[in-house]
């Protein structure tokens, strides 16, 4: 969790939104992020940036859970439900990884556990040279 937390900590923008690590391990993780008016689009309701920032963050931590270095290439979400206030919960697993690419899903919920968005990634994994 140590390497979790070191790795979050390098990670400006998601401070910025104020998004804390709850949980982590090989290839899952686990983030919240207290919903502030900073989070807010026109509507009044998060905004899609804000929830996207939330699920690529667990996303992140996630691919990078293994020590190699490993960069997105790719990443998609579906809003399914609007939220104005609380706590949104962005949970990471990885779906499937080789030496190269991996990829992960991303669900994305409120503190009742309804779903709000689910987000899938693909990342590109350099692998160590020998």
């Amino acid at each position: 969790m140590e390497n979790f937390k070191t790795f979050l900590s390098k990670d400006a923008y998601a401070a910025q939104a104020g998004i804390e690590l709850l949980e982590g391990s090989l290839g899952r993780a686990k983030v919240k992020m207290e919903i502030q008016n900073q989070h807010k689009n026109s509507h009044g309701t998060v905004h899609g940036g804000a929830l996207f920032t939330l699920a690529d963050t667990a996303f992140a931590l996630a691919s990078n859970s293994h020590g190699i270095p490993a960069a997105a290439i790719n990443a998609h979400i579906s809003y399914v439900k609007s939220v104005s206030s609380g706590t949104l919960f962005a949970e990471a697993e990885e779906f499937s990884r080789n030496p190269k690419i991996a990829t992960y899903t991303v669900r994305v919920t409120n503190e009742s556990g309804e779903n709000i968005a689910i987000f899938q990634g693909m990342v590109y994994r350099k692998t160590p040279r020998a």
